[in-house]
């Protein structure tokens, strides 16, 4: 699994030719206060009952509040064939702030 930091990950996505899914792990009461673009919302606690639903081909990007739970999530994967993993170094909270300053924290 590769860890991006926000900046990292910020000038991958603008370079990417086949966006990546960006899967955020976090509750839906996390996502509602702030997300990134196009994120798909599967809480950690579900994934195991939602692989089916993810293509092990495709590139992900995990994401959750400080780069922990999505970490656990990458690792759960990992375990289960999936291969291209990138896990958001801090979480949506360093996103919010060294990408967007203006996204809402919690």
């Amino acid at each position: 699994m590769q860890l991006f930091t926000p900046k990292q990950l910020m000038e991958y996505l603008a370079r990417a030719e086949q966006p990546p899914l960006l899967l955020d792990v976090r509750e839906p009461w996390e996502f509602d206060i702030c997300h990134l673009d196009n994120a798909v919302l599967m809480p950690l606690g579900s994934l195991p009952n939602q692989l089916q639903h993810i293509d092990p081909e495709q590139e992900i990007v995990l994401i959750c509040h400080h780069g922990v739970r999505s970490r656990h999530a990458g690792l759960f994967l990992a375990q289960h064939g999936f291969q291209r993993l990138i896990n958001l170094e801090g979480g949506i909270d360093a996103w919010a702030r060294d990408v967007d300053i203006n996204m809402a924290t919690y």
